[in-house]
């Protein structure tokens, strides 16, 4: 529950958006809530509920950078981000200007973009694939990675590393554009939903795409990468993790992992591993679970390489997610900095 420790600078986005909405009142809050998705409505009502006692100052705060933040967006919206940067600068500063355009060029109001995030990825290769790679690109970065992955998978070859190029070198796009491709969208899928939409691709967001594709179309793309840009290739792949790349994994890591995926998972994913991987795993074990894990091996016989590689890719996605919550520690990327003591 926020007590009067609570400081503005701690706050999460949800929480302030809690505060925001316990301040402008019922009528407000009702407006808003009624137009989230179950995830979000599930997220700002627990923080409403647990909000008890905010701090007259705080609240303040919150509700100045609510302000700030609408007049960053009418601002976008008549003139563009430069015309934004200009008048914001000259009201609060040019710290404060900054701020405020950093966090709303990544989230730029849309409706067009969102429309796609409810629409079969099969149905969509058909809709965007004659289209430009760099729409089809700027198309992917706004979608789940599991949804752009699929996408990937089904273009045509050639094309996949034409678009995975163009997402991983993309910049910040301009909300002229956005706005003319949205048009486009919103003519074929009919929707009134409203959304956040980020406007920048990058190295991160196609390693994320990539960690999801199928193996074939991966391989496809990184040689493709590799031989337009060998450095960006080597970024890429350094922000990726496959299923070799558990031997990274140090073994307090390995032994939490471990626990989160099913044995007979773990038997499949090990029959196309090489001898390190399988020693890494095997060392994290008890000698009777080592024993148990090779003979479930042995008398699952000969599988497809297809459903090997589906069971490992359900142990990378384990490792991203144990990553990303803090729980397990990835060394060998970064050098020094890396190293935890």
């Amino acid at each position: 529950m926020m007590n009067m420790s609570v400081k503005y600078e701690d706050l999460t986005n949800t929480q302030k958006a809690a505060i925001a909405l316990i301040a402008f009142g019922k009528d407000v809050s009702a407006a808003v809530l009624k137009d989230l998705d179950d995830q979000d409505l599930e997220r700002l009502t627990i923080e409403i509920a647990n909000m008890r006692d905010v701090p007259s100052d705080v609240e303040d705060r919150v509700i100045e950078e609510c302000h700030e933040i609408y007049l960053a967006r009418q601002y976008i919206s008549q003139g563009g981000i430069d015309y934004a940067r200009d008048i914001l600068e000259k009201a609060v500063g040019k710290n404060r200007a900054v701020a405020l355009l950093t966090k709303l060029e990544s989230s730029l109001v849309t409706s067009g973009f969102n429309l796609l995030k409810n629409i079969d990825p099969k149905q969509l290769v058909q809709f965007i694939q004659n289209e430009h790679p760099q729409t089809i690109s700027l198309i992917l970065t706004q979608l789940t990675p599991q949804q752009s992955a699929a996408i990937l998978s089904d273009l045509p070859p050639e094309l996949q590393s034409e678009v995975a190029l163009r997402i991983a070198t993309m910049e910040k796009i301009s909300p002229e554009i956005l706005k003319q491709i949205e048009s486009t969208l919103e003519s074929h899928f009919a929707s009134s939903a409203m959304r956040d939409l980020s406007v920048s691709g990058g190295a991160k967001a196609i390693a994320d795409i990539l960690n999801l594709v199928e193996t074939s179309a991966e391989k496809n793309i990184l040689q493709s990468l590799e031989a337009e840009n060998a450095e960006l290739a080597a970024e890429i792949k350094n922000m990726m993790f496959v299923f070799d790349d558990l031997i990274l994994l140090d073994d307090r890591s390995v032994q939490r992992l471990l626990k989160e995926v099913e044995t007979k998972d773990l038997a499949i994913a090990l029959k196309a591993a090489s001898d390190e991987v399988k020693n890494k795993i095997y060392s994290n074990v008890s000698e009777r679970v080592s024993v148990m894990i090779k003979e479930e091996m042995e008398f699952m016989g000969p599988m497809r390489l297809s459903d090997v590689e589906a069971a490992q890719q359900r142990v990378v996605e384990t490792v991203r997610r144990l990553e990303e919550e803090g729980q397990i520690v990835i060394s060998g990327r970064g050098g020094k900095e890396d190293i935890v003591v």
